[in-house]
């Protein structure tokens, strides 16, 4: 099992956002950190970045949003772009988790804390990043998909 000292970010990355979540320094607990309007990958990975930096992140962990029967389409290329990019400037080597549903429980959650609907749009991907990192700090690689 991968070692999970220091701080982990988590990403939802999607076609016009990217949800981030990030973990406390022990590498316990997952919160929501901030959502980022898409710019293309290279600005996204250097947004990324910086946050990394900022953090002191020791720990990559990327949605990848398979398909139903486990494919891979546009979606989870996507997201592999994005972790290999903040990973060559980082240093950091990606982690990809399946996060099929992410986004269903995500909402789920939201509704149950009463969120409002516009409040909901706003919020979702870094509830989807949370839900991410969390299983990764919970359960260690068992979601683990090989690069």
């Amino acid at each position: 099992m991968t070692q999970k000292t220091g701080r982990a970010v988590g990403l939802d990355v999607g076609t016009k956002t990217i949800g981030v979540a990030i973990s406390d320094p022990l590498g316990l607990i997952a919160r929501p950190l901030r959502t980022l309007s898409r710019q293309g990958v290279n600005k996204d990975a250097a947004a990324l970045a910086t946050i990394c930096a900022a953090q002191e992140v020791r720990h990559l962990i990327v949605g990848l949003p398979l398909e139903l029967d486990g494919t891979e389409e546009r979606s989870a290329r996507l997201a592999r772009q994005i972790g290999e990019a903040l990973g060559a400037l980082t240093g950091l080597k990606p982690v990809y988790i399946d996060e099929r549903f992410t986004s269903v429980e995500a909402t789920e959650r939201l509704i149950e804390q009463n969120v409002s609907r516009a409040r909901r749009k706003q919020i979702i991907d870094q509830e989807a990043a949370v839900i991410i990192l969390q299983s990764w700090l919970d359960h260690g690689d068992w979601s683990r998909i090989d690069a």
